[in-house]
């Protein structure tokens, strides 16, 4: 038997709920690799579920902006110098700085970069120019050094393709959830049993996702409720407004969940909702984890008119694309999606369709020809 590769992977955020880094793991250790995740320790991390590799998780000195950047690359460069491995993989340009110099002082290692997303037309780094630049640049450095690159789709591999001149492979962020395991009902969940649920949920709950009109368009709908599973930066804000208005019969927060409650709360919703916004060129060419949870869940969505995500909901006609973010229009919408038994179930059937092309598996194929 041949001995085990060993690969170090590697991500900035604490390692609980990235869906799309446990599953490339878990491919890698069907491949015969030693596998290591590497991440951060935050505060209110949460014990790690037992997994087939192994993790390491950093407690840093600083936790957002600068410092925290230095402070876990650093951490990260002398972790990956010390410890033995045949593929560096680094997942995002957070990671890449690190991996890029560790690299140097290996023998016969590969570094491999999982992009997922683009990552410089972030809205944090297009508001702050001068930041933007200082990615840049590390961006420019590593990316033309690194053996083989993929992202989450065509329209981001495109951008890096025309920016780098090099190959760009793809591998979509598709759910491998593996069909319906719900054990807990809506009753047992904190859901109503005689309204319908219209959930958005994720780790990307962020400014500029459609969350604030949400909040507003669920008031124009009769018996319906807005549920959010998840996290993000502009739920504070959320939650401060629903307070405000006194609107918490109708919009309900349930927080970060393990992914298979997560995917308990979608299964038993009527309508997924991604509502991403074109205000910079990374949402504009998002295509979210929640698309391909909502399909496998086998519940129809409503999304904004994104080029990516319009690919998949028209082409297998399983959702509608709404035209704009007024909360009345987004109301119209929705009320037409829950109140319209045909197009329900014409929706459902169309489903079962994607859930069966659209897989993680298919994804794996491009995975074998990388590792």
């Amino acid at each position: 038997m041949t001995a085990k590769r060993r690969i170090i992977v590697s991500v900035t955020n604490d390692l609980y709920t990235d869906q799309r880094v446990r599953k490339v793991c878990e491919f890698l250790v069907e491949q015969n690799y030693t596998v290591t995740l590497v991440g951060r320790r935050l505060k209110g991390s949460k014990t790690m579920p037992k997994t087939r590799y192994k993790t390491k998780r950093f407690p840093l000195w600083f936790t957002k902006g600068a410092l925290f950047y230095a402070n876990y690359n650093l951490r990260l460069f002398f972790y990956l110098l010390f410890h033995k491995a045949d593929v560096l993989l680094a997942n995002d340009l957070d990671t890449l700085y690190a991996n890029h110099w560790a690299r140097k002082f290996k023998r016969n290692c590969r570094l491999i970069y999982d992009s997922h997303e683009y990552y410089i037309g972030v809205p944090e780094l297009v508001s702050r120019p001068a930041i933007q630049k200082i990615w840049r640049a590390i961006e420019k450095r590593t990316v033309p050094k690194v053996d083989v690159m993929y992202t989450v789709n065509e329209s981001i591999a495109e951008l890096y393709r025309n920016e780098y001149k090099r190959e760009v492979k793809i591998v979509r962020n598709i759910s491998d959830f593996k069909g319906f395991n719900a054990e807990q009902t809506k009753t047992q969940l904190g859901l109503p049993s005689d309204k319908a649920i219209v959930i958005v949920q994720g780790a990307g709950i962020n400014i500029d996702r459609g969350g604030e009109e949400m909040i507003e368009a669920i008031q124009l709908v009769e018996n319906a409720v807005l549920i959010f599973v998840g996290d993000g930066d502009v739920l504070p804000q959320l939650k401060a407004r629903v307070a405000e208005m006194k609107w918490e019969d109708k919009v309900l927060f349930f927080g970060k969940r393990p992914y298979d409650e997560l995917m308990n709360f979608t299964q038993l919703s009527n309508v997924g909702v991604s509502m991403d916004k074109d205000t910079n060129v990374n949402y504009r060419f998002s295509l979210p984890n929640k698309i391909f949870d909502y399909i496998h869940a086998g519940i129809p969505m409503l999304v904004s008119d994104l080029p990516e995500i319009r690919r998949i909901v028209e082409g297998y006609d399983i959702g509608l694309i709404c035209p704009s973010h007024d909360p009345k229009i987004i109301a119209s919408y929705l009320t037409q999606m829950i109140g319209d038994p045909e197009q329900q179930n014409k929706f459902e059937e169309n489903l079962k369709i994607a859930s069966a092309q659209l897989t993680w598996k298919n994804e794996c194929k491009v995975l074998k020809t990388i590792y």
